[in-house]
């Protein structure tokens, strides 16, 4: 799809440097940094799709709002591109060649999202798969399958229930009548369901045989806690923990942090004013929450809520709470309460990006109902992560859950890389306002 994408947008403004100047417009491109003005305008163009979220295939469910989308991006870029070009004239290719690109990619851009959504159909680019498996485990990659075209993936068979033989001969029918790309094994009891004879013959014939748990990970960005395995946990890859890992992604932390104390220190005095005068108490709210390895710490937040807001114990905040200040709510949604937390970052006690810090109480009671939760402390806590950028507020054990499964995928996959891209994701949840509460 981005291939594509990135396609349809240089091949529009190209088309229209050739309308407009005809054979002139090879010495357009080489001579006159047409090519470089285009590739200024598709990075444009992926990040303005990157905003109006136009690569979250699971919230794009109908062909209507995708079109509407893409006729928002085309209008924003004009926007951008009208910007860009009064700051810096140089940049016109010539009159009305933008505006022909841009006719030209509205109709383009809905087009290929027609033709994709076909192509991915189409039987040759997708595989047959089998499914072993009778958990939630096996039940989460089923509905994957199911919903999301783009994985290039068919079920044909599920083989929900019964022991290592009966499932054994499945597998055999399997190999001898069905022609099979990938089998997934999702078994809840490897030790005494698992088909290992069979499933070898299927590997040395050319069968993928794929682990249910590894293909969670790479289609949902989550790690399945229910029915994890441990051996899984302590023999996959990933999971780079050691202090030397940790130096880039500390220098990385403490000159985001010093950066952004930089832009935010003018506007510190006007916000600290502004939870002053909506109402009573300190300006600073001060809460303990539990950091690396469990060692508890200081967070420091604006304050958001009434003083007397946690009269009756901790609790969690839910939509609409009534305890949040009409300035917190709007704080709250521009993350703005959270500028204080970059002092936190300086001393060391969270990163940048990172599992979300819990409250003590809170950790105690998810530690006994949820398993390895305590690996989320594993990490230095952030003031972004790639829960909060995927799901945001969890205020319940299930939610936290499902925290969970996105922190210890975090965790497995941690890398400066990784970092960079959850501080780009960062804007987009600010902007759209996900994850507040």
């Amino acid at each position: 799809m981005l291939g594509g994408e990135i396609a349809v947008i240089c091949l529009s403004f190209s088309l229209a440097i050739f309308l407009r100047y005809g054979q002139d417009g090879f010495i357009v491109l080489k001579y006159e940094h047409g090519v470089w003005k285009i590739l200024v305008v598709t990075a444009l163009a992926m990040l303005c799709a990157h905003y109006l979220e136009m690569y979250d295939l699971q919230r794009l469910q109908s062909p209507g709002e995708t079109y509407f989308r893409i006729l928002t991006l085309v209008g924003t870029l004009a926007f951008l591109l009208a910007g860009l070009t009064t700051v810096f004239p140089q940049f016109l290719v010539g009159r009305n060649v933008f505006l022909t690109g841009l006719c030209i990619l509205s109709l383009m851009w809905i087009l290929w999202r027609w033709a994709f959504g076909r192509l991915i159909f189409l039987s040759a680019f997708r595989e047959r798969v089998y499914l072993l498996g009778d958990g939630e485990r096996a039940k989460r990659i089923m509905e994957a399958v199911r919903t999301r075209g783009e994985l290039g993936m068919d079920i044909i068979g599920w083989a929900n229930e019964g022991n290592s033989e009966a499932l054994g001969k499945v597998l055999r029918d399997l190999g001898n009548h069905t022609g099979v790309d990938r089998v997934i094994v999702a078994l809840k009891d490897r030790r005494t369901t698992m088909p290992v004879n069979e499933l070898l013959e299927l590997r040395l014939s050319g069968v993928r045989i794929e682990d249910g748990t590894t293909l969670l990970e790479r289609i949902s960005g989550q790690i399945e806690v229910d029915e994890l395995h441990p051996s899984w946990l302590i023999f996959g890859d990933g999971f780079r923990l050691a202090e030397r890992h940790w130096y880039l992604r500390r220098v990385f932390s403490t000159l985001l942090a010093l950066a952004l104390c930089l832009v935010t220190a003018p506007f510190i005095p006007i916000i600290a004013l502004i939870v002053k005068l909506s109402s009573p108490g300190p300006v600073l709210y001060r809460q303990q929450r539990v950091g690396l390895r469990g060692k508890a710490f200081t967070c420091y937040k604006f304050r958001t809520m009434r003083q007397d807001a946690e009269a009756g114990g901790a609790r969690w905040a839910t939509d609409d709470d009534p305890r949040i200040t009409k300035t917190g709510n709007f704080m709250r949604r521009t993350r703005m309460d959270e500028i204080p937390q970059f002092w936190n970052v300086l001393r060391g006690d969270m990163a940048f990006v990172g599992p979300r810090p819990e409250r003590p109480e809170f950790v105690e009671q998810l530690s006994q109902e949820i398993p390895y939760y305590y690996l989320r402390h594993m990490a230095r806590p952030g003031i972004t992560g790639w829960a909060q950028v995927n799901y945001g507020y969890g205020s319940s054990v299930e939610e936290s859950k499902e925290k969970l499964r996105y922190d210890l995928y975090y965790i497995r996959n941690i890398s400066v890389t990784l970092d960079l891209l959850i501080a780009f994701y960062t804007v987009r949840a600010v902007l759209v306002g996900r994850g507040v509460r």
